[in-house]
């Protein structure tokens, strides 16, 4: 799993570097400033459950109902589909708000949804404490709206982890890549393998006589 971690940690700076030179100056400095809430989620939610970041944005800027702008803790824009995605806190601010403010904010996420955005909420307490719960929301409604699994139902749990981090890499991998990647012996990871490729999800990269010493992903491999 350490080899996992260091992938992702190295996706998410070169995303976060990426938001950083788009947008106008207030979103670059709300990216700028600490955002403790929505990095723990992208790091304990988002990045194990869906493992990549592409269509998703930080600090998105959108129209305000009343005439003005607001921010988005993240959009998910991937045709047909908006996602909004907000990270809830229940700080001193949340308990003091006013009737006033608690409609205004009801009205803002109607307005959301008038304007064709799905809007997911969290709370800070389960993105720090449930991560595996906040997960499998978003692999349920990934794979509702994108059928991200069902052309990967003949995969184990551990294969579909396999598919996920070799399409981060994007490079072959040694049964003992995997081997240290999932915990588990090297033969028990070639078995792995060997039956992926039987699927037609990978294909041998490089191989001797008596064996296939690296893995890589068929062409037309569907992307978890």
């Amino acid at each position: 799993m350490i080899i996992l971690v260091k992938v992702l940690d190295t996706l998410y700076e070169q995303w976060l570097e990426s938001q950083l030179q788009a947008g106008g100056s207030e979103r670059k400095r709300r990216l700028s400033e600490e955002r403790h809430a929505e990095d723990l989620f992208l790091k304990q939610v988002w990045l194990p459950a869906i493992g990549k970041l592409e269509h998703l944005h930080a600090e998105y800027e959108v129209d305000d109902y009343k005439d003005g702008q607001r921010f988005l803790d993240y959009a998910y824009l991937r045709e047909p589909y908006k996602i909004c995605i907000e990270i809830d806190g229940y700080g001193p601010h949340l308990r003091d708000a006013d009737r006033r403010q608690f409609a205004d904010n009801l009205m803002r996420q109607n307005h959301l949804i008038l304007d064709g955005w799905m809007v997911i909420r969290f709370s800070y307490d389960d993105v720090k404490s449930r991560p595996r719960h906040c997960q499998q929301l978003l692999q349920q409604l990934f794979g509702k709206l994108f059928s991200l699994t069902s052309n990967n139902n003949n995969l184990s749990l551990q294969q579909k982890e396999i598919l996920r981090y070799m399409q981060l890499v994007r490079k072959p991998v040694t049964p003992k890549d995997i081997s240290l990647l999932l915990s588990i012996s090297s033969k028990y990871a070639r078995k792995l393998l060997i039956e992926m490729v039987s699927l037609t999800y990978l294909q041998p990269a490089k191989a001797t006589v008596h064996r296939v010493r690296t893995y890589k992903l068929q062409a037309a491999t569907p992307r978890l």
